[in-house]
C-alpha cells in the first residue's frame, strides 16, 4: 500500500466538464445558466458549497440513468494528459485518489477508465426505478471543508508519509495548510484566487510529476 497519495479534483480537472452542470443541462438552458452560476459562485469562492448544493440537485433531479451518461460524458472530455500523468505518478509510487464534490454515481465509471480505485465524492439516493430521492449528507465533500476531512482520514487509514492535491476550485484550494503539497489546475479553468496562492500552479496534469521530484 502506498504511502504517498496524490488527491485529484474531478471536474474542470481531470475532465473539462463539471458534472453536476451537464447534468442540468438535460433539463434545458435556463436550468443550466442557473446551476452553473451557482457552482461558478461556490467554486470561485463567493459562497459556499452546503448553499448550493441541495438547491442544484432539487432542481435537476437527476436519474441513475442519466448520472452513467454523465460518466461516459467524463471519459469523453477526460483531460489530454491525464492517463499518462496518471501512469507516471504510479511509477513514482503515487497513489492517485479522486476526491470530488460531484457525484459518485457519475464518477464511477470515469474513475475506473482512469484506474483510480478510490473515489471519494457525493453518493445520490434512487428508488429501484432510478429516480432521485436525495442525496447523503454525510458525505463530507458536500460541504466547505469536506475535502480536508477526507484527507486527513486517508491519510491516517493509509500511513501516509506525503501528500498532495490538485484541483481547481476554493473548496480545493483550502486544503492547501493540510497537505505537503497544494497544486492548482488551470487548464479548464483560471480562477484568480487559486492562482495567487497556490504554492504551485498548472496548466497541464503532465507537468505535475515533475514538481515532485
Amino acid at each position: 500500500m502506498s504511502k504517498k497519495l496524490i488527491f485529484i479534483d474531478c471536474d474542470s480537472t481531470l475532465s473539462s466538464i463539471e458534472g453536476i452542470d451537464e447534468l442540468a443541462r438535460l433539463r434545458g438552458e435556463e436550468t443550466f445558466r442557473e446551476c452553473e452560476n451557482m457552482t461558478n459562485k461556490a467554486m470561485d469562492g463567493h459562497i459556499a458549497i452546503e448553499d448550493v448544493y441541495g438547491a442544484r440537485l432539487d432542481l435537476i433531479k437527476p436519474s441513475a440513468e442519466e448520472c452513467e451518461k454523465i460518466g461516459q460524458l467524463y471519459i469523453d472530455t477526460i483531460e489530454p494528459t491525464a492517463l499518462e500523468t496518471l501512469a507516471a505518478l504510479r511509477e513514482k509510487g503515487w497513489e492517485p485518489i479522486i476526491v470530488s464534490g460531484g457525484l459518485t454515481q457519475a464518477i464511477a465509471p470515469f474513475a475506473r477508465h482512469l484506474g483510480v480505485e478510490r473515489v471519494r465524492a457525493v453518493d445520490l439516493i434512487f428508488d429501484d426505478a432510478g429516480r432521485y430521492l436525495g442525496f447523503d449528507g454525510n458525505c463530507p465533500t458536500s460541504r466547505m471543508g469536506g475535502k480536508m476531512k477526507v484527507i486527513d482520514a486517508d491519510k491516517a487509514e493509509r500511513g501516509a508519509t506525503q501528500t498532495v492535491m490538485v484541483g481547481d476550485g476554493s473548496s480545493d484550494l483550502e486544503t492547501q495548510p493540510f497537505v505537503d503539497l497544494f497544486i492548482g489546475y488551470g487548464g479548464y479553468l483560471e480562477r484568480a484566487k487559486v492562482k495567487a496562492e497556490a504554492k504551485q500552479f498548472v496548466y497541464k496534469l503532465s507537468d505535475i510529476p515533475a514538481l515532485l521530484d
